[in-house]
């Protein structure tokens, strides 16, 4: 009897060493998957801030505020002259076929 109390008593020691060993490990596993979110955070912000800089840039020269495009206008005086040409409504397809 004395060696069945004595072998409850081991087993329920070292399921219970167990058990903190356990907590120990999933503590540090969340520990771990923090810092690799943390990570992955800081990563996408940095890509996102440089995507960002792009687009102010291009934004800049899209808008045109920068550059003096007025020698390049037409005058529209001179379209007058250009003839209007009619468009040809003749979508008969039957010679492409023979």
């Amino acid at each position: 009897m004395n060696k069945a109390i004595q072998l409850a008593i081991l087993i329920s020691c070292i399921s219970i060493l167990s058990a903190e060993s356990n907590v120990t490990i999933e503590v540090n596993t969340e520990q771990n998957a923090t810092v690799i979110k943390a990570e992955k955070i800081k990563k996408q912000l940095e890509t996102q801030i440089k995507k960002e800089q792009k687009f102010a840039k291009e934004q800049r020269f899209y808008q045109g505020e920068e550059y003096d495009l007025s020698a390049h206008e037409v005058d529209l005086s001179t379209l007058d002259s250009i003839p209007l040409i009619e468009p040809d409504y003749d979508f008969d397809m039957d010679d492409v076929y023979d």
